[in-house]
């Protein structure tokens, strides 16, 4: 099993992945090619996804039974003792708090806490 995620990619993509897989809805679509055939509809789709990103998972012989990749996504998939996991990059807003930095390397939180005051 195949399937293919498509955002903000040309109508064009879209048509010529309708050749081979079934659109189930906008962006999505699914199929049984062979694997020749998806790594070519692959190629196809890096390049001419233009300023859009692309996400396929097809199905192989491991422990989670499938495997994906990515194009032009912020996430990543990454090996971790075998499974394959999607890293996930934090933010920059995220990351900030409202606390001022008045930490200095080296001290612990609770001893800061303690002497700055709890803020």
């Amino acid at each position: 099993m195949t399937v293919i995620v498509l955002t903000d990619c040309p109508q064009g993509l879209r048509g010529f992945l309708t050749r081979w897989l079934m659109e189930i809805s906008p962006g999505v679509f699914i199929g049984r090619p062979s694997a020749r055939i998806r790594d070519a509809l692959w190629d196809e789709v890096r390049g001419y996804t233009g300023k859009g990103r692309a996400l396929l998972v097809h199905s192989t012989d491991n422990e989670q039974g499938f495997t994906f990749r990515t194009h032009d996504h912020k996430w990543h998939p990454v090996d971790h003792e075998g499974l394959t996991l999607i890293h996930r990059p934090r933010d920059k807003a995220e990351g900030t708090t409202a606390e001022p930095q008045l930490k200095k390397k080296g001290w612990s939180k609770a001893y800061q806490r303690r002497r700055f005051g709890n803020r």
